[in-house]
C-alpha cells in the first residue's frame, strides 16, 4: 500500500504547495515556518551547512562594497532573506535589491550589478563570475553557528509511525550517497564534495541554535520592512 505521493519542484514553489494545502509535508525553506498556522518539524534531517555551502552565493563582477544593485533568486525566501540580513549586518552595504521572477536576471550579473543565485545554477554562475559572495560562509564567521536552508515541516499532524519510517528513509538515503551522486548529471563543482563536506543533513543541538538565530533576524528583518512599508504609504 503507497503511504504516500512524492512531488518535486523548486523550494520556493514547495513551500507555496505546503501553505496552500496541496501537500501535507514538505522541504521547505525555514522562511516559510512563521507563515505556517500549525508547523511541526516532523523529521531529524534538513539542509544545511556549517561553512561554504557552495551553492547559495551572491555573485558579480565587483567586489560587494562596489555593489550599487542585487537580484534576488526567486527559489528560495530564506535564501534571499539570508541575504538581505548579511548584507545588512556583515557586509554593511545597502545596494537596492531587486526581486526576481525567472532565470532572465542571470544576464544582469555585471559591472556593479549582483546576483544572489541558489542550486545548481550556482555552480554555473562561479564559472562565469570573478566574485562568489558564499552565504553559508559569511553566515558562519557571523554568527560563529551553522545555518539551515530547509527542513521537513507538515501543516497538519502526522502519525507517529509514518515519523519514524520516514526518518529511517531518510538515514538509507545518506548511507547510499554514492549511488545518487551518480545518478544527477554532472556539474562544474564537484558533487562528492557538495553532498559529503558542504552540506550537512542532521539537525543536531548546533542546527538548531543556528535556526533560533536566524528565526530572531527575520522576525526582525520582518518587521523593520512593515515599518517602512507603512512609512512609504503616509
Amino acid at each position: 500500500m503507497k503511504k504516500m505521493v512524492l512531488t518535486t519542484d523548486y523550494p520556493a514553489r514547495i513551500a507555496e504547495d505546503l501553505l496552500l494545502g496541496r501537500i501535507d509535508i514538505g522541504l521547505v525553506p525555514v522562511a516559510v515556518i512563521p507563515r505556517l498556522d500549525t508547523p511541526q518539524m516532523i523529521s531529524e534531517y534538513c539542509i544545511g551547512c556549517n561553512g561554504p555551502v557552495a551553492s547559495v552565493a551572491i555573485f558579480s563582477e565587483c567586489p560587494i562594497d562596489e555593489l550599487t544593485c542585487v537580484w534576488m533568486d526567486y527559489q528560495s525566501r530564506t535564501s534571499v532573506t539570508l541575504a538581505r540580513i548579511l548584507l545588512r549586518d556583515y557586509w554593511k552595504v545597502s545596494p537596492e535589491i531587486r526581486v526576481a521572477h525567472d532565470d532572465s536576471y542571470l544576464v544582469d550579473i555585471q559591472g556593479t550589478i549582483g546576483g544572489l543565485v541558489i542550486g545548481d545554477r550556482a555552480f554555473l554562475q562561479a564559472q562565469r563570475s570573478s566574485y562568489a559572495y558564499d552565504l553559508g560562509d559569511a553566515w558562519k564567521k557571523h554568527t560563529g553557528l551553522p545555518f539551515v536552508f530547509a527542513t521537513w515541516i507538515a501543516n497538519r499532524p502526522i502519525d507517529a509511525a509514518f515519523i519514524s519510517h520516514f526518518n529511517d528513509a531518510n538515514a538509507r538515503g545518506l548511507e547510499d550517497l554514492d549511488t545518487i551522486i551518480r545518478e544527477i548529471p554532472q556539474q562544474p563543482y564537484p558533487l562528492k564534495k557538495y553532498f559529503t563536506e558542504n552540506i550537512q543533513y542532521i539537525f543536531d543541538e548546533g542546527k538548531n541554535k543556528g535556526l533560533q538565530e536566524f528565526m530572531r533576524l527575520l522576525a526582525a528583518t520582518d518587521l523593520q520592512y512593515q515599518r517602512r512599508a507603512s512609512t512609504d504609504e503616509r
